[in-house]
């Protein structure tokens, strides 16, 4: 199976945001790039900071689950912090804010139950561990 990726970064904001998809997926690199640049900028983080965000399939998400979070679960979503898997490679000063990991096709499984659209599925889902990633938690 050939994997085609595709990159998109925003080398003139303040927040680099990378985005990659696993497959040619039907979500805008350009809108999640957009959305998580407002709103880290609405959260406060306007020095030089970088965030990763992947759209996946299934069996990446659960290699990523076993590995991690040691169950055989399909998720949905995964925030990772630098401190968390610790093969971040920063080089330069540019403040790592991690890497989102979004399973496309639970995402269009959970939009299509929800009556949403696939792309504000993912926005919603990108946003949620965008907080995960600034520190901000589920309430117990």
């Amino acid at each position: 199976m050939v994997v085609l990726l595709q990159n998109l970064s925003e080398k003139s904001s303040m927040v680099k945001i990378n985005v990659t998809k696993q497959s040619n997926y039907p979500v805008s690199g350009v809108k999640v790039r957009k959305y998580l640049q407002k709103f880290f900028n609405e959260h406060g983080i306007v020095s030089s900071a970088e965030c990763h965000v992947s759209l996946v399939g299934e069996e990446k998400m659960l290699s990523l689950a076993k590995r991690y979070y040691k169950d055989n679960k399909l998720h949905n979503v995964f925030s990772f912090v630098e401190s968390e898997v610790g093969n971040f490679k920063n080089v330069s000063n540019i403040m790592q804010l991690g890497e989102i990991v979004v399973c496309f096709p639970v995402a269009l499984k959970e939009a299509k139950q929800e009556g949403k659209l696939i792309e504000e599925k993912v926005l919603e889902l990108v946003g949620h561990s965008a907080l995960h990633l600034l520190g901000i938690h589920h309430k117990e």
